[in-house]
């Protein structure tokens, strides 16, 4: 049922994922109990179906509860827990509360470093995800440094043409963009876009979206260089 609910969200049919989801969620509560790691899971998925309807006050009541019972059950500092707090955290910044999602990005973060490594996979991440809500918050240069360490360190360990590399180049150039670095992230996305159009296709989502943002800064240097030439 969980697999089909999956798919679903898959689909975008977010109303037959929520109505399976609802039933496993309900089912595993009886038959696991609610503390149970699958019927944390459950109660996770549901609120990413919440997330995806918009519906953040609903997904935001189960993301506390998954939270709070992991902590308990599982313990502070464990991969199920941190997973649980970074859920939480993107509702928040759905919900423009960019303080609150600040606090568990570290925490986060902090947690992942310590547990797992700063070079892991869950750790790169998570510090991509702090960079995102600095990004959101104004604060370019604090966005900027963790970029540049995802970056580099996403090259070094996954290779730089991994797809999760790729998201980091893409998200440092966009925070370039954003702090006025003009030509520095215009020269990032065309090697982002090059590589993404070897790597994954030239009709993947990725390459696509990469590919639109760069056509618009691009017009928008070539705007703002006709604009000087006929100022002078």
């Amino acid at each position: 049922m969980a697999n089909l609910a999956s798919t679903y969200r898959n689909q975008g049919r977010w109303d037959d994922a929520e109505k399976l989801e609802v039933q496993v969620m309900e089912s595993s509560k009886r038959k696991l109990g609610s503390d149970h790691p699958d019927t944390l899971t459950s109660m996770a998925n549901l609120a990413s179906t919440y997330r995806n309807q918009g519906r953040w006050d609903d997904a935001e009541k189960l993301e506390v509860q998954v939270m709070e019972k992991s902590k308990t059950k599982l313990g502070a500092d464990h991969p199920s827990t941190l997973t649980s707090m970074a859920n939480l955290a993107s509702t928040y910044s759905s919900q423009g509360r960019w303080d609150d999602a600040e606090k568990l990005d570290v925490k986060v973060m902090e947690t992942s470093k310590t547990k797992l490594g700063s070079d892991h996979p869950d750790t790169l991440t998570s510090m991509a995800n702090l960079a995102s809500t600095y990004r959101n918050q104004g604060r370019w240069d604090d966005a900027e440094k963790l970029a540049v360490q995802v970056m580099e360190t996403s090259k070094t360990k996954l290779g730089v043409d991994h797809p999760s590399t790729l998201t980091s180049m893409a998200n440092l150039a966009f925070t370039w963009k954003g702090n006025g670095k003009e030509t520095e992230a215009v020269r990032l996305m065309e090697e982002c876009v090059q590589l993404r159009k070897r790597v994954l296709g030239h009709n993947h989502p990725a390459s696509i979206s990469s590919c639109m943002a760069l056509d618009t800064w691009t017009a928008q240097q070539e705007e703002a260089h006709w604009k000087y030439l006929l100022s002078r």
